[in-house]
């Protein structure tokens, strides 16, 4: 099939910026990785952005938009198109010919059992902006086909599972774990479709306590939770919460799990024991697998935090597994979840499944997605 160049955008669950990519697919197996960037939003933005958070719990409409984030929306679309003219002007993306954009905006709201989840970001006002046409509200038609809109990158690693290198290709059962603000997985079998749920938090818990503890915004290279000790007992009581004990397919809110637990300890300590919990909340997915894996690649920007990343090892290894992080196997551990919309774009423009009933619930293989362009708007 053709290649298509796509850029993806991506602002996730940290909600610490823009990541940008290029790819260059035909939406199946051909994939080549071009640059890549990383747009960081300013304290104040991320305080409006958390802020929305609690406004977007009153939504009951996806279309609904109370309080300020209409305006909010627009903002967040006009950063993306001047981080978009920013990439493709300067050194990095010269001479980058884009065909298509895949834009995921900033989720705001994801309530799958009432059907429910809001991305802030206007797809049509992108496409005026930049001149490009812009594939976006790709979870929406996976929840109207009873899926539960999350995750959506499996597609993508299980195009990636196929062209690792070297000593790790063929390493089946291969589990991408992306470590975002949730994390989640994609277990990719050697045949038939891949398996993905939320685990559960990634950075987002971390994140929340060293700001308010600290006086940071996060962790930078687990320096915190170096000085600090885990607290099995706490690690014990977030892992008592019933969404562990639920099988896929399932997902999360990013108000879901909360601090309540490490309340009144110290700032380390604290630390150190939300880097276990993710770990641990990982490898409670095991028993949802339909096999052991074999090798677990990790993504995303919990990757950085050598307490997850060792605790997953150390995990791996008494199951007789193995750990990696994205760079090992020759990836870009920073820009996958941006890569993975550039991918779905094309696929969507494709006509080709985002979704499958193993990765969200749909009742059935879910192709989605509305393109704009910058002639018509969205349709």
């Amino acid at each position: 099939m053709t290649v298509v160049h796509a850029i993806g955008l991506m602002s996730g669950t940290s909600m610490d910026g823009i990541d940008i990519a290029v790819v260059i697919t035909d939406g199946i197996n051909s994939i080549e990785t071009g640059p890549s960037a990383f747009v960081p939003y300013e304290a104040g933005f991320r305080r409006r952005l958390e802020a929305a958070l609690e406004t977007a719990r009153s939504i009951v409409d996806r279309r609904d938009r109370p309080g300020d984030l209409e305006a909010l929306e627009r903002e967040i679309t006009l950063r993306h198109a001047s981080a978009v003219a920013e990439f493709l002007s300067g050194p990095s993306g010269a001479g980058v010919a884009p065909d298509v954009m895949g834009f995921h905006g900033q989720t705001v709201l994801h309530r799958p059992a009432a059907g429910l989840t809001v991305q802030l970001g206007d797809g049509a006002l992108l496409a005026q902006e930049t001149g490009i046409p812009v594939v976006f509200d790709m979870r929406a038609n996976d929840m109207a086909l009873g899926g539960q809109g999350a995750p959506l990158v499996p597609a993508y690693h299980a195009a990636l599972a196929r062209s690792l290198p070297g000593p790790f290709a063929g390493r089946y059962p291969v589990v991408f774990v992306n470590v975002g603000g949730i994390s989640n997985i994609s277990y990719v079998p050697e045949t038939g479709d891949p398996v993905a749920f939320d685990t559960g938090p990634g950075n987002t818990l971390i994140d929340q306590w060293v700001a308010r503890e600290g006086g940071v915004p996060f962790d930078a290279g687990g320096a915190i939770a170096s000085e600090g000790g885990v607290n099995r007992t706490v690690v014990s009581r977030y892992l008592e919460n019933p969404y562990f004990a639920k099988s896929g397919p399932k997902s999360l809110d990013r108000n879901d799990f909360t601090l309540e637990h490490v309340e009144g300890m110290e700032l380390s300590d604290g630390a150190r024991t939300l880097a276990a919990v993710s770990a641990e909340a990982i490898f409670e997915s095991v028993d949802h697998l339909p096999e052991q894996p074999r090798l677990w690649v990790v993504c995303g920007g919990g990757r950085k935090n050598p307490h997850i990343v060792g605790d997953l090892q150390a995990g791996a290894e008494r199951r007789g597994a193995k750990v990696i992080v994205a760079e090992d196997a020759e990836l870009n551990g920073d820009a996958t979840e941006a890569e993975a919309w550039a991918y779905l774009a094309v696929r969507s423009m494709k006509g080709l499944p985002l979704t499958f009933p193993t990765t969200t619930g749909c009742r059935e293989p879910a192709t989605g997605g509305v393109l704009a362009t910058p002639e018509r708007g969205a349709s």
